[in-house]
């Protein structure tokens, strides 16, 4: 069968056509060699069929590049990392502050501000240069769920209550809502309008939040494929969110009761994965 004219269904329902363009694109960011993924992609024109799910696609693929390397399966499952970031959103603000402290900022979570009306939590608070951005992450656990306009509209009103009271020296800049999910026509229109900056898993082109990750090689510790759940919950529990970050506490390692056979293999994908 044309593996070209074959339609997939998608996590949310939604059908698309099958294209091992996208899946090789997806290999590349890995840093499989060419013969592995030509190797990944003729093995997938073979097996798929009319109707299957991106998941099972998806899990093909990281299957066969988990037999060739940790680092590259580590690598190719970001974006389900993510979302495995969950379910109480918290990690992933710890996330997205750590990617935004590697750019140069400081940065602190659930900031109280104190706004013209009431008082706000701020999931990230990020300073700079004499400036500060006020970043509010909206987490998903399921995949398919989009950050509808209802969101930026909402952040926005905070921001504006904030702002109308901002009494500090340091510069307040326009407002950031990030999200490891995507967000809908109408949500990027508005945010665009009122000068919001959006971060989605593939927003802004060029600078998305798989882009940042993949640039400063700031993988979360739920890509690992050896890592076991239990361990990896433990390990966000105890505030480690990022691969460097296990690198330089290793320490954690033992406390999760890691033997120290897996610790050697543990500590080495950590280290492809950071380009250590």
């Amino acid at each position: 069968m044309d593996s070209g004219h074959i339609l997939i269904t998608k996590s949310s329902g939604e059908k698309v056509v099958f294209s091992l363009d996208k899946i090789k694109a997806s290999l590349r960011r890995t840093g499989a060699d060419e013969p592995l993924i030509q190797k990944i992609l003729d093995t997938l024109a073979e097996e798929v069929y009319e109707g299957i799910t991106t998941r099972e696609v998806y899990n093909r693929a990281y299957a066969m590049l988990h037999q060739s390397g940790a680092a590259y399966a580590s690598r190719y499952k970001l974006k389900k990392a993510i979302y495995e970031l969950g379910p109480t959103g918290f990690p992933f603000e710890r996330f997205v502050a750590a990617v935004l402290e590697y750019s140069g900022f400081s940065t602190q979570t659930g900031v109280m501000i104190s706004g013209k009306c009431v008082h706000h939590e701020v999931d990230v608070e990020a300073k700079k240069n004499g400036e500060v951005i006020l970043v509010e992450c909206k987490f998903h656990g399921q995949q398919g769920i989009k950050c509808n306009v209802k969101i930026p509209l909402y952040i926005w009103s905070r921001y504006r209550d904030i702002a109308e009271n901002w009494q500090r020296d340091e510069v307040l800049k326009p407002v950031w809502v990030a999200t490891n999910t995507r967000f809908t026509l109408d949500a990027r229109k508005y945010g665009n309008c009122m000068g919001m900056y959006l971060l989605s898993w593939d927003h802004p082109e060029g600078d998305s939040l798989k882009e940042r990750i993949d640039r400063l090689a700031l993988y979360p510790i739920t890509v690992s494929a050896l890592l076991t759940a239990r361990e990896k919950n433990f390990l966000l529990d105890k505030g480690v969110v990022l691969c460097r970050t296990l690198l330089k506490e290793t320490f954690f390692l033992d406390h999760a009761g890691v033997s120290e056979k897996r610790q050697i293999r543990i500590v080495e994908e950590m280290k492809n994965l950071c380009r250590c």
